[in-house]
């Protein structure tokens, strides 16, 4: 096993460790820990809500989610000798649940979850047909997974990180700021929000000196989305065996990691999507000296993805369109058009005895296919969502026969105020 150079105690909250992460990027926040060009070495990663999401048969958890804490960044990793303009070469090797833990109280420990967020505390990529908070918990057999929330479905975990990134310069950070703060001045009161502002309060900064931290925690990006470093990309396909580019802002790259997933569907729909977990990560880094030029990889990371993902053979495919529910035609909206491929699937699936909200679930947990078909037939562009047949208990495949029925069970978990 590589060196964990970046340990976490079950036992104790994200904030009282050995080493503190943080959450929030800012370039002022100095590295936690420092690597060499060539290293290997396992990195501990904490759930992204440190363990107030439970592993019990109520979603009022997920409609009371702090987000202004999130995500629980392990790092920033130096890497010594990176400069900027560089590309920060980054190795998955392994990534895993808790190791030897296989039950307890955090997600990692044989568990994880996913939810659906209410539309008042972050909302999701359905929100207006789904304002309400839901959970399903996952419980991990080795490399598979079923729930009691969604019966009816097994499969093998995509296991990979939805959060990898680089420290932004002080020159990209107030970039981000000032064009996000752009964005909600168009609609301030959006519920909900266009984007998310600097947040003092819940600002976990590492090593930040304490005369430093009030002006750090009120220019701090938020973590929740991607951007050119990087950062919440939540790419399902970032599995063992994925080499990763990533453009060097700083010096040292100051590279940081969280959010890992047992597995996930593109997109992540439900916000959060992925079945979430703490786990473990190894990697190897590299450096390659003035990339960033050499290779015209000015903002955004490139990846090779890992060959180890399951394997599925047949599948079942739905199309949408850019014209919203209510008729309304739009001029090749792709995101529109994924919604739709998307509710047109949890529609199918609950003839068969789901409940629109469990299917909904199961597209945000398990390794669903979503691909932008057709960008440039006007007006119309095509989304499509693949769901691989051989998850399923039941043949779900349209046929002469009678219509196959699951048992619902106890059926995926409502908050009682969203």
């Amino acid at each position: 096993m590589p060196e964990n150079v970046f340990p976490l105690d079950s036992t104790r909250p994200f904030t009282d460790q050995k080493i503190l992460g943080h959450n929030r990027w800012h370039p002022d926040i100095p590295p936690a820990v420092s690597v060499r060009p060539g290293d290997t070495f396992r990195a501990d990663c904490r759930e992204w809500f440190d363990g107030y999401i439970k592993n019990d048969d109520s979603a009022e958890d997920i409609a009371t989610a702090p987000l202004h804490t999130v995500h629980t960044l392990s790092g920033p990793f130096r890497i010594e000798g990176a400069k900027p303009g560089d590309l920060l070469v980054v190795d998955i090797l392994d990534v895993g649940p808790i190791p030897q833990e296989d039950s307890g109280p955090l997600a990692g420990q044989g568990w994880g979850y996913t939810g659906i967020f209410a539309k008042r505390n972050g909302g999701s990529f359905l929100t207006d047909e789904f304002p309400d908070a839901y959970k399903a918990v996952w419980d991990f057999r080795g490399d598979r997974t079923t729930s009691r929330h969604v019966p009816g479905v097994e499969f093998t975990g995509m296991i990979h990180p939805g959060l990898m990134g680089t420290a932004p310069s002080p020159e990209l950070l107030k970039t981000w700021n000032s064009r996000e703060a752009a964005l909600i001045a168009t609609d301030p009161d959006r519920v909900p929000a266009l984007a998310l502002p600097p947040e003092p309060d819940g600002a976990v900064l590492g090593g930040v000196p304490e005369e430093d931290r009030e002006r750090v925690a009120g220019e701090g990006a938020r973590t929740a989305p991607p951007r050119e470093n990087g950062g919440n990309q939540d790419i399902k396909n970032l599995t063992k065996g994925t080499r990763i580019f990533y453009p060097v802002f700083v010096d040292g790259a100051n590279f940081s990691v969280g959010d890992l997933h047992f597995s996930q569907g593109d997109g992540e729909i439900t916000f959060c999507g992925g079945i979430e977990m703490g786990g473990f990560l190894d990697l190897h880094v590299d450096v390659i000296p003035g990339g960033m030029e050499k290779y015209n990889v000015t903002e955004n990371a490139i990846f090779m993805p890992g060959n180890t993902a399951p394997q599925h053979s047949q599948w079942l495919s739905f199309s949408g369109t850019s014209v919203t529910l209510d008729g309304e035609q739009r001029y090749l909206d792709s995101h529109l058009a994924y919604q739709r491929a998307c509710l047109h699937a949890i529609d199918y699936l609950s003839t068969f005895g789901w409940s629109k909200e469990q299917a909904y679930l199961l597209l945000g947990a398990a390794p669903i296919e979503g691909r932008f078909s057709g960008v440039v037939d006007i007006p119309n562009a095509c989304a499509t969502v693949y769901l691989p047949l051989d998850i399923f208990d039941i043949d779900i495949r349209p046929g002469a026969g009678e219509v196959p029925q699951i048992d619902p069970g106890i059926g995926a978990p409502r908050a009682s105020v969203s």
